[in-house]
Parts: structure tokens; sequence; C-alpha cells
């Protein structure tokens, strides 16, 4: 009989590509997981690891368990999900990632929907953009906030996607820039000797600004490159440069800016939340999928309101801090 912690084991070996990492990322020592995948090797009668001296990698045979052992471990979970669905009592700790600005912005909301739960605990990690989908598949986590900027988002039978928003690039001047002014056109030729501000090359909101501004006719090489929007959003709110950045950017409120939709087609991310579809139907994954819903739609309101600067909010106080009332959480999906 195949041992379920071991088929976990072989997995994640396939995944990290050593047992060192392996090792690290499960909490084991490299020696008990060294034991264990040979301990699986004699359950399996066949030779799964090809060992030498300083390294190790998968056989055919190991191979091919892998793909049974994915197989199992989704059953397995969709076994456990069908159970405890009939529990009706979110209960456990469910594990979110987010990139690092859809963590900022949605976890005050979540925090509120989830704390009727009592017996239901969240963590919310930061990840890079782009690792959200293979850490859902993985099983490190329940349940990923992804981002999507040119239509790349991978469709598979084993993850449910979930639509949440549409995130446009946005520009940033500080409050005294001429174009702070709402009845200025935005005119981005003439801004393209300006002292933009943008994430370091490679990051997707970079590539945005960088089709943005080619788009534009082109402009200097951006000299002030800064890891962090949040932190390119308090230097435009001291003066020392101007932004385009994601809206959603702004959730976290920041004074001293003034917010301007940009001319032309959109340029925009689609964000959205995903989840094994093994796993969807456990109370726990459900109720935090209902709250990530509820909190997209109140981001979405919110972040309308400051780019328009509707119903009196002020400018300089970010968006206007409305909740979602306690149990909102539970509204469908």
């Amino acid at each position: 009989m195949l041992d379920l912690r071991r088929l976990i084991l072989i997995c994640e070996f396939a995944r990290r590509g050593s047992i060192a990492a392996t090792a690290s990322s499960l909490g084991y020592s490299a020696s008990a997981v060294s034991q264990q995948l040979a301990a699986l090797e004699r359950e399996a009668g066949a030779a799964l690891l090809d060992r030498t001296s300083r390294s190790a990698e998968l056989t055919d045979a190991g191979w091919r368990l892998v793909d049974h052992a994915q197989r199992i471990l989704a059953m397995v979970e969709t076994a456990e999900s069908d159970l405890s669905a009939h529990t009706a009592t979110p209960s456990g700790r469910v594990v979110v990632t987010a990139f690092p600005t859809a963590a900022v912005a949605f976890a005050p909301a979540l925090a509120r929907s989830l704390r009727r739960h009592r017996e239901l605990s969240l963590r919310l990690r930061q990840s890079r953009s782009g690792r959200g989908m293979r850490e859902v598949e993985s099983g490190e986590v329940d349940i990923a906030l992804i981002d999507d900027w040119w239509g790349r988002v991978r469709r598979d039978t084993s993850v449910r996607t979930f639509p949440l928003l549409v995130d446009p690039l946005v520009l940033v001047v500080p409050r005294r820039h001429p174009m702070a002014d709402p009845e200025v056109p935005i005119d981005l030729a003439a801004l393209r000797e300006e002292p933009w501000m943008a994430t370091p090359e490679g990051e997707p909101s970079r590539t945005a600004v960088d089709r943005l501004l080619a788009a534009a006719g082109g402009a200097a090489p951006v000299a002030w490159e800064f890891e962090g929007l949040g932190t390119i959003l308090s230097l435009v709110a001291r003066g020392i440069g101007i932004a385009a950045v994601p809206a959603l950017a702004l959730a976290a409120g920041v004074r001293g800016v003034a917010v301007r939709d940009l001319p032309g087609e959109p340029i925009e991310r689609h964000v959205y939340a995903v989840a094994r579809e093994s796993s969807v139907h456990r109370p726990s994954v459900a109720a935090t999928l209902r709250a990530i819903h509820v909190a997209a739609r109140f981001l979405v309101t919110d972040l309308g309101h400051l780019r328009g600067h509707r119903d009196g909010d002020d400018p300089d106080r970010g968006p206007s801090r409305r909740s979602p009332p306690d149990g909102a959480g539970g509204a469908p999906l």
C-alpha cells in the first residue's frame, strides 16, 4: 500500500528538483526526506530516483508515479471537501497568497468578513506576481490572487478561476502639478520629459508603463526605479516625480497626490482568485472565496470614487474606507 504522506513527498520532490530543496520546503531534514523516498521505492517495488553522490533525479517510473500521485491526492482532497461540505461550518486554516498590491488592498475587508467564523483562521501571504497559480496547483496554498496584464492566464481543469476586477493603469501626479487639475486634459507627450518613476524592468507594471510611454512617442529613460508601488506613490506625494500605477495600488490610501485616468486605449490588468477544483466546496475555502468576492466589489466602488473624486470624496484621503458589514463574506459568489 502506497503511503499518502510519501506520495506528497515525491510530488514535492518533482516540483523542487532536489532532496535539499524538498526538505527545506517541508521542514524536514534532508536525511529524513531521503529515507522516506527510499521507503516509497520499497512500497512501489521500483526505482523511483536515480541517485549520484551529489544529486538525485526522478526515473521514468518516478515520473509515472508522480502523475498517479497528483490524481490520487486530488481525489483525496475532493473526498475531504465533499464530507466537510455537509458540516456547513467553516473551520481550520485557509492559506491565501496574493501579489503585494492585492495583499494590501484585500486584507482589511477579508479580516472583517471572516471574523464571524470563529473556527476559521486565515493566513495571507505575499508572493511575486506569476507564482500564485503554481502555488495553488502544488497545494502550497488554498487560494491565490493573481493578476494578468496581457491575457495569459493559463486555464486548467484542475483549477477554478474566479474573475474579481479590472485594474487600470492611472496617472499619479503631485497635488500641485499642472495636470492635477481635472479640467486640464492629459497630454502624455507633454509629460515625456518629466521625472518618471517606475518599478524595475521585468516587473509586469513596468512593462505596462513602458508600453504607455512608447505609445505616447517615447520618453527619456526612467531614471528612478523602486521596488514597491507604495514607495513610488509616497515619492510622488513629495513632489519628486510622476508615475503611472495600477489603480489598486491606491487602495492603501495616500495623501498629496492627484489621480487621473489616462487617455486612449486603457492599459489594464485583470485580477482573479484561483483555487483547486477539488477544494472549492470545502466550507473554509468557500467562505474565503465569498469574502474575497465581496472585498473586490467594495474595492471597485472605492477606487472608482477616488479616480473620479465623486460624492465629495477628498482626493487627499485615498479610498473612503467603507467596509463590508460583518457577515458580508457570506454573500454568494
